[in-house]
C-alpha cells in the first residue's frame, strides 16, 4: 500500500516525464523523416509509458530495460526511462543497479560502433540521451547512499542514546544502592540487637530505638535526594541536581555512624592537601569506604575495621578497608554482590580501579583514585 509519501513522489516523477517529453517534443517534429502517423505512434507510446510510471515500485527493473531498448525507436520514452533509471538506482541494490547500467552500456557501445554511418544532429542527440541515463543513474545512486549515510547515523544516535539510558539506570541502580544499603545495615543491626537481646536495660532499648528512628529518617531523606536527582530536568556536573553529596571530609562522620552501630573502626587518614581534591574523587572515595563499612557489618559483624585513606597531588587517593575474616556464620545480613560491582563501576568511570579479596588473612577493598589529571597507569 502507498503512502501519502508515496503518492506524492509518484505523482511528481510523473509530471516529470510528461513535462520532459512535452519540452522536448520539439526534436520529433523537426525529424523530416518522420511520416505523420509515426509521429502519432511516438505520442501515445510516450503516453502510455508515462502512466507506467505508477507501476515502477514492483517492476522497475524490468520496466527500465524495457524503456531503455524502445527508447531507441520513440523519442517521448526518453522521460519514463529516466524516471525508470533513477528509481533502480535509489531502491534496488547495487549488482541490480550496475546490470540495468551494463545494458545503457552496451548500448551506448553499438552506438559508437554505428556512429559513422548516423548524421551529425542524430550523433548529438544520441550522445544527449546517454548522457542524461548516466546522469539518471549517478543521481540515484548519490541519493541512495545519502539516504543510507541518513540512516546509519540514525541508527548510530539510536545506539548512541540507549547507551546513554543503560548508563544513566546503572548510575541510578548504584546511586540507589550505595545511598541506602548502609543505612539500612545499620537499621538491621539495631533491630537484630533487639530481637536477640530483649531483655535488655531500658537505657539501651532507647538508645536502640532513638537510632533506628534517626536512621530511618535519614535512609527516607537520602531516597528523597536520589529520587529528586531523578526527577530533576537537569543536573549539575556531579549528578547531584543542586542536593550536597558527600565528600572526603565525611568520611570521619561515617566511621562516627558505625562506631554508634557497635563496629569497631580504625580510621586512618593520610591524605594531604586534601582541600585540592576534586569533589567526584571524594565522593567516590566516600562511596568505597561506605560500602566497604556495609559489608563488613554484613559478613563479618563481629570483627575489626580498619580505614585507611593516603595519597597526595600527583599520586594519587588510595583507599582501603580491611577487616579479619570471621571465623564462623555468626548473623551476617543477607547481600547479593552488587555493592562491589557498582564500586567498580565506579572507580573505572573516575580513572581508577578497584581490588577485592582475601589476603593475609583478612579480606581487603582496595581502590586507587586519580588525583585531579592523574592517570591510571603503572600503578
Amino acid at each position: 500500500m502507498r503512502s501519502r509519501r508515496d503518492w506524492f513522489a509518484d505523482i511528481a516523477l510523473f509530471l516529470f516525464a510528461v513535462v520532459f517529453a512535452v519540452v522536448t517534443a520539439d526534436s520529433v517534429h523537426r525529424d523530416e523523416s518522420m511520416s505523420g502517423g509515426e509521429r502519432t505512434a511516438d505520442q501515445v507510446v510516450g503516453g502510455l509509458a508515462c502512466a507506467l510510471v505508477f507501476l515502477w515500485r514492483r517492476w522497475a527493473v524490468q520496466l527500465s530495460v524495457a524503456l531503455m531498448l524502445a527508447g531507441t525507436y520513440f523519442h517521448h520514452l526518453t522521460g519514463v526511462t529516466l524516471v525508470a533509471l533513477f528509481t533502480v538506482a535509489v531502491h534496488r541494490e547495487r549488482r541490480v543497479t550496475v546490470r540495468v547500467a551494463a545494458v545503457a552500456l552496451v548500448q551506448f557501445l553499438v552506438f559508437l560502433v554505428q556512429g559513422p554511418d548516423a548524421g551529425a544532429e542524430a550523433a548529438g542527440s544520441a550522445l544527449t540521451y546517454f548522457a542524461l541515463v548516466a546522469g539518471a543513474i549517478g543521481w540515484g545512486l548519490y541519493v541512495r547512499s545519502r539516504r543510507a549515510l541518513i540512516a546509519s547515523l540514525e541508527e548510530r544516535a539510536a545506539r548512541a542514546a540507549e547507551e546513554a539510558r543503560r548508563q544513566v539506570r546503572e548510575e541510578m541502580a548504584r546511586e540507589m544502592h550505595d545511598v541506602l544499603a548502609h543505612r539500612l545495615s545499620l537499621l538491621s543491626v539495631h533491630a537484630g540487637a533487639l530481637q536477640f537481646n530483649p531483655g535488655a536495660p531500658a537505657a539501651d532499648i532507647r538508645r536502640a530505638a532513638e537510632v533506628i528512628r534517626d536512621s530511618s529518617h535519614q535512609a527516607l531523606q537520602d531516597l528523597r535526594e536520589v529520587i529528586s536527582v531523578l526527577r530533576a530536568p537537569t543536573a549539575g556536573p556531579d549528578g547531584a541536581g543542586g542536593q550536597p553529596q558527600p565528600t572526603l571530609a565525611d568520611v570521619g562522620r561515617l566511621v562516627v555512624e558505625s562506631r554508634e552501630a557497635g563496629m569497631r573502626v580504625a580510621y586512618h587518614q593520610e591524605a594531604g592537601d586534601a582541600d585540592t581534591l576534586p569533589a567526584a574523587t571524594g565522593r567516590t572515595a566516600y562511596r568505597i569506604v561506605q560500602e566497604g563499612l556495609t559489608n563488613a557489618r554484613k559478613h563479618a559483624p563481629d570483627t575489626g575495621v580498619t580505614v585507611t585513606v593516603s595519597g597526595q597531588p600527583g599520586e594519587g587517593l588510595t583507599v582501603v578497608v580491611a577487616n579479619p575474616l570471621p571465623g564462623g556464620p555468626g548473623t551476617a545480613i543477607p547481600g547479593a554482590g552488587q555493592g562491589l560491582i557498582g564500586l567498580g563501576e565506579r572507580a573505572g568511570l573516575a580513572g581508577g580501579r578497584l581490588e577485592h579479596g582475601p589476603r593475609d588473612g583478612a579480606f581487603v577493598l582496595c581502590a586507587w583514585l586519580p588525583w585531579g589529571g592523574t592517570k591510571a597507569v603503572g600503578r
